[in-house]
């Protein structure tokens, strides 16, 4: 066993750093990534608030036949992405100046308020207003957490660690390389969550409506819980 000592402030910066990139917060986070997309599919009008990639298409396809109504709808969600990652970027900064430890627990309590507020909102009202507030909490939550263990991946959409979790068991299979294994079992893990976020928010969003959304506030906040103990954790010696 090798005893590390390691000066407080080091240790807060090592733990807060592993907490972020954990593959426990991360399948959290793609839970709430897919219950929100079907969510907004099932309940919203038919739009993917995470996934903006199938706006962009569906704005095109609208543009050519001339629905230019269609073509808005499908806009806005793109522009409220987009400043959901300047706003990332804004609480990364003032993270430093009003001292709070993490900007990533900061990104989660916002999640969370907005979210909570989006489950009070009735079938009544526009749907652009919520698939504008669930698009710029999916920017913000894929603008700040987007390292596992050290590897890029994504917590509001599959594409990317799809193709991941593949070319990484092919390489786990070819050159036998414990590693690659590893990291073909941290996607998959963080895809099927994200598959169990999907079925759950459709089945819920049919049944319960408006309110079903509050299920992923109750995941966001299991993972703000998560995200302080194990910064509670912290101990002037490590133990390896």
């Amino acid at each position: 066993m090798i005893r590390i000592k390691m000066i407080r402030n080091e240790n807060k910066v090592f733990f807060n750093k592993l907490t972020s990139e954990s593959v426990e917060l991360g399948i959290l986070l793609a839970i709430v990534g897919g219950f929100l997309d079907a969510y907004t599919f099932v309940g919203r009008g038919g739009v993917f608030a995470n996934a903006q990639t199938g706006n962009v298409v569906l704005m095109g396809i609208e543009a050519a036949t001339g629905e230019w109504g269609q073509v808005v709808l499908h806009a806005v969600p793109i522009l409220a992405f987009m400043v959901g990652v300047v706003v990332a970027e804004m609480i990364k900064k003032l993270s430093m100046r009003m001292f709070i430890a993490d900007f990533e627990r900061a990104v989660l309590i916002l999640e969370t308020v907005v979210l909570f507020i989006v489950g009070f909102i009735p079938y009544t009202s526009p749907n652009i207003i919520v698939t504008v507030a669930v698009s710029f909490v999916s920017s913000v939550q894929i603008s700040s957490f987007r390292k596992l263990v050290g590897s890029t991946y994504s917590t509001t959409m599959v594409t990317g660690n799809l193709r991941s979790a593949t070319q990484e068991a092919y390489i786990a299979f070819t050159k036998k390389d414990e590693e690659s294994a590893r990291r073909t079992i941290r996607y998959s893990a963080i895809n099927l969550s994200f598959l169990a976020g999907a079925i759950l928010g459709g089945l819920l969003t049919s049944v319960i409506g408006v309110k079903a959304v509050w299920v992923a506030v109750v995941v966001l906040i299991c993972s703000i819980i998560l995200f302080n103990n194990e910064c509670k954790s912290m101990d002037d010696v490590i133990e390896i």
